[in-house]
Formats: C-alpha cells, structure tokens, sequence
C-alpha cells in the first residue's frame, strides 16, 4: 500500500458539498491499495502511522506520534498515488488494485489503525471528494509498503 501523509493543524473532507469527515490536529493520510496487497500491508502501514514520530516535542523535535499526541487521522482513498508517469504525459493506474479490492483494503486500513487506538474519520472511497488541509510545518511523508 501506498500513502502520502501530511501533518495538520486542520482537515476536512467535503463531498457533494457536505462535510463528511474532519480533525483538529493530526494527520491526513492519502491511501491507495496496489495490485497485489492485502490485509497484511494495510495492517503495518495503520501501525507504521499510528507510531510515525512527526509531531513536536517540548524542545521542538519531531518525536512523538499520533498516539503520544492523542491526534486524528482522516483517511482518505487516492487511487491516483499508483500513478505511473514514466511513459507519455498522461499518467497509467494499472498498479492499482481493482475498485473492489482497493475499497475493502482502505476500509481495512481505517479500520485498522483505529484499533491501533487512534481517532479516524474518512472520506468516501470512489466519490469526487474535495479536501481542504491545513498542512503543519509542512511536513509530508511518503509512505509504501512495497520493500
């Protein structure tokens, strides 16, 4: 699995101009599934987030995570970070899981990293959804199962 994760003051998720999920600070954490994953990688990728050191310390380091924090996750579906551009100037999908495996692995994932005892709401998997963040530091981290 695949993730790009943003440390945040704020987010939310809209769709069809409704809010449909939001946090105070925590992080937003952009999944996709990849051809080939299964429950195995979406449980160390809700681990490796729930313990990902990123948020500051009493001398301003980046050493404690959401857990330590007592921060929220929103999850939201990308399909888009499967993106292959290494041919052309239109981006290929094809590592990406198929709709249906990619749904119940996301879902596994949010879920997951709720039993790892943090706060996670989400947006919803396949709608045009729109997301608005208040990205923190800025820190974004690129994460992958793969390896």
């Amino acid at each position: 699995m695949r993730a790009l994760v943003q440390r945040v003051s704020e987010a939310r998720v809209s769709v069809e101009g409704r809010v449909i999920g939001e946090i105070g600070p925590g992080l937003v954490v952009l999944v996709c599934a990849m051809q080939g994953d299964g429950t195995e990688q979406a449980d160390r990728l809700a681990a490796k987030v729930a313990r990902l050191r990123i948020f500051r310390d009493g001398q301003g380091r980046m050493n404690r995570s959401l857990l330590d924090t007592g921060g929220q996750a929103l999850v939201v579906s990308q399909f888009t970070l499967a993106a292959d551009t290494s041919r052309g100037n239109r981006p290929g999908f094809s590592a990406a899981a198929p709709p249906e495996e990619g749904r119940a692995l996301y879902e596994h994932f949010a879920a997951a990293l709720g039993e790892q005892g943090v706060g996670v709401e989400t947006g919803e998997f396949g709608a045009d959804m729109k997301v608005a963040l208040v990205n923190d530091g800025p820190v974004t981290i690129w994460m992958d199962t793969e390896g």
